[in-house]
């Protein structure tokens, strides 16, 4: 049996990239001969890529070779637009939890994150000059109605960013958004018992308001909270997520006896919507198990990486995909919840999430690897797994991220 490899997967030499023979040909790129998976346009086929001026130009059963400048050989590989993971954590040094983004995201197959709130009203600036504007990996971000973000919490450090409710600014946050629309795609709140207290109902009150000012969608941290999950759940609104979902802590979605709560059922009906967040300590097999079997399954799977778990348990997005592909969701559905669902679930720019002709050219290319491996939950219990998803490649806007590490042969 295997363990998860640690290391930092960037691509593999049994991909070649070939050059075509028609420096002229239409088509930049074609990835040749995958199996297609693309929940946007109900595709799940082995099928060719061509990619033109950083767009999707075209998907068919076979395209020339000698229509593409460039050619990714896929054959025996999965291909799904770009990943979009809709909680991460990559304001790299200054928020504790920040790891860089790069390799540990686009180099894993994720084209496209959304930072949930490492950056508050006072801080965006910076993540905004040093990491959204520098690195290759596309990134939006959550607001923090905290206007330090999460530059305070630690291992060391346990006093959250809303220990003193003082720093919860409404007004500063509208602010920040209206003034960066292009980037920051909602509000984000942690509520945990030493983060807000007897007070989380006041903040999120806080959060509430910034969102519905902005018409974007409040993305709520649960578990371990002064107040129940059901009082929560009163103050959001249609649009709005709950992430970690599955958590195996106090304050979850599951009552004493393992069923779901029917505040959370009304509320998935109502139109709130339900994001994995696996990260550290937010992510139990058991769980998920019982949540899935009556019939409460995520909006979104996102990873919640950072710089507590990247080595373990999390590890990347395609991991915890993996965790869901063994749970008994079909490869379809897991490759729905980290393109489709996110696209539709924040304000991204149209075009991503999906291979459409006319599309962002954003195409990630997997390997499903068949066998015996151990993937561990956030409480450390363990699952043998038979399949899992290792990123081979990732191309974006047209252009293969690192392909110096690849070597060109031709055909």
């Amino acid at each position: 049996m295997k363990r998860y490899s640690r290391r930092t997967i960037l691509f593999s030499a049994a991909l070649p990239i070939a050059r075509g023979q028609n420096p002229a040909a239409p088509y930049d790129l074609l990835v040749r001969g995958g199996h297609v998976v693309d929940p946007s346009q109900g595709i799940s086929a082995v099928r060719d890529v061509a990619i033109a001026k950083g767009k999707v130009a075209r998907i068919a059963e076979s395209i020339p070779e000698t229509e593409a400048v460039q050619i990714v050989d896929a054959r025996g590989k999965i291909v799904t637009p770009g990943l979009i993971d809709v909680h991460v954590h990559v304001y790299d040094g200054v928020a504790p939890l920040g790891i860089p983004a790069d390799p540990n995201c686009i180099a894993k197959g994720v084209t496209t994150v959304l930072d949930a709130g490492s950056s508050g009203a006072h801080t965006f600036p910076g993540l905004r000059k040093y990491v959204i504007n520098v690195v290759d990996t596309r990134v939006y971000a959550l607001l923090n109605i905290s206007v330090v973000g999460q530059s305070t919490l630690s291992p060391g450090n346990q006093w959250g960013e809303l220990i003193d409710l003082r720093l919860a600014n409404t007004k500063l946050t509208i602010k920040t958004i209206e003034q960066n629309r292009d980037r920051i795609l909602g509000v984000k709140i942690r509520l945990t018992e030493n983060i807000a207290g007897r007070h989380d109902l006041d903040a999120l009150k806080m959060a509430r308001e910034a969102a519905e000012a902005v018409r974007l969608p409040l993305m709520v941290h649960i578990g371990g909270t002064f107040s129940t999950l059901p009082k929560i759940l009163d103050l959001m609104r249609k649009g709005d997520v709950i992430t970690h979902t599955f958590r195996q802590e106090a304050g979850g979605i599951l009552d004493d006896r393992g069923r779901v709560l029917p505040e959370v059922k009304r509320a998935v009906a109502n139109g709130i919507r339900l994001d994995v967040g696996h990260g550290a300590g937010s992510f139990g097999w058991a769980v998920a198990e019982s949540a899935l079997k009556q019939e409460v399954l995520p909006g979104t799977i996102s990873s919640d990486v950072h710089q507590y778990n990247v080595h373990g348990p999390v590890l990347d997005l395609a991991t915890t995909l993996s965790k869901f592909l063994h749970l008994g969701l079909t490869l379809e559905q897991v490759i729905e919840r980290a393109t489709r669902n996110p696209a539709e679930t924040f304000d991204f720019p149209r075009g991503l999430g999906t291979l459409a002709p006319g599309s962002e050219g954003d195409v990630s290319v997997f390997k499903l690897e068949q066998g015996d491996f151990e993937l561990f939950d956030s409480v450390k219990q363990p699952r043998v797994v038979h399949r899992r998803l290792l990123p081979v490649a990732t191309i974006k806007a047209g252009r293969i991220y690192g392909s110096a590490s690849i070597p060109v042969v031709t055909l």
